[in-house]
């Protein structure tokens, strides 16, 4: 394991303590096969810079072997700091915690699984130098993916930046630089449901975007299939968007406008003697299930908002973490190490 964890051959330790000027926070979960080579660039990227940074990595309750090789990269390298969850709390949730944790006076939100290249890291960097506070990955291509897969996300993009009163980018995922400032006022929003990328729009602050080319897996299997990735739409529309709850009421304007016209055509035939066409049950039994449909449409719309607001009301810690390497307990946000 040593072998795999060197960079240029020499083992690295830094034991002294000191304050890091930059902190990449990292997801992970079930990447055993990823993690030394994603720390490998990482360092590589960060260390030509010359000043202190931290690698904070958070075990999203992995089922394989990725926190032994946590644990070891933190035996390994100091600056590798691990957090574990008790179990699986999701994807937004290993980013705030991350984030939480973190003490950089910029923090890089980046994925595990090497599909953002650290190497754009630098150019982030470099933006954050010339004042900008929120530096966000624009994902200009997209290697690896399926029709399906670029498809709905372009049209989901297009379509959260059209209903929704905060101005997120489009083509952007949570790969970001986030200046200090940013991430203190985003540790203040606490809510369960989480959709990072709009929250830290949302908070302000000078932003500006650095396109690159996202890379195809290096191995393993995609953690967003299908089903979550239509809750992830959810979350991210019900955040930020009433739209789905005032289309009830345009739609009833819309079947009630139709409803008068159609009551008005129906007294017009019937004053007219041309009646017979509207005889039958064919007709009736046709508009009792589509206003039937359309009832249960928006009932359900409106349970999921209900829903969110029930998750929010029962203020439950947003995790729980069972172990910490190298990180000082943190009990502001969410529940420290289980002892």
């Amino acid at each position: 394991m040593r072998d795999m964890l060197a960079v240029d051959g020499n083992e690295q330790h830094h034991a002294t303590v000191v304050t890091p000027t930059f902190s990449v926070v990292a997801p992970v979960f079930n990447e055993e096969q990823i993690l030394p080579e994603f720390y490998r660039r990482v360092v590589a990227v960060l260390e030509p810079l010359g000043e202190p940074f931290e690698l904070v990595l958070v075990n999203d309750g992995s089922r394989d072997q990725s926190p032994d090789v946590m644990r070891q990269l933190h035996e390994h390298d100091p600056r590798v700091k691990v957090i574990s969850f008790s179990r699986n709390f999701g994807h937004q949730i290993a980013i705030t915690a991350g984030t939480d944790y973190a003490q950089g006076q910029a923090v890089v939100v980046i994925d595990s699984d090497l599909q953002d290249p650290p190497e754009v890291i630098p150019q982030l960097i470099e933006r954050w130098r010339e004042g900008y506070q929120l530096v966000y990955a624009v994902r200009a291509e997209r290697v690896g993916e399926t029709w399906f897969k670029k498809t709905t996300a372009t049209f989901f993009y297009r379509l959260i930046a059209q209903i929704t009163s905060v101005d997120i980018p489009v083509d952007t995922g949570d790969f970001r630089l986030m200046d200090r400032r940013v991430v203190n006022a985003l540790s203040q929003t606490r809510e369960y449901h989480r959709f990072v990328r709009g929250l830290s729009a949302w908070v302000g602050f000078k932003q500006t975007g650095v396109p690159y080319r996202r890379d195809a897996r290096v191995s393993g299997n995609t953690k967003y299939p299908l089903r979550k990735m239509i809750r992830f739409a959810l979350d991210g529309i019900t955040s930020f968007s009433y739209l789905p709850l005032q289309l009830a009421t345009y739609v009833g304007f819309l079947i009630a406008g139709i409803s008068t016209i159609g009551m008005i055509l129906a007294i017009i035939l019937r004053l007219s003697g041309l009646d017979d066409m509207l005889k039958g049950q064919a007709t009736t039994l046709v508009s009792v299930l589509f206003l039937g449909g359309v009832q249960l449409i928006f009932l359900g719309i409106i349970g999921e908002y209900l829903g969110r607001i029930y998750d929010e009301v029962k203020r439950r810690p947003l995790y729980i973490v069972a172990e910490t390497c190298g990180v000082e307990e943190q009990t502001t946000h969410g529940t420290g190490p289980l002892r």
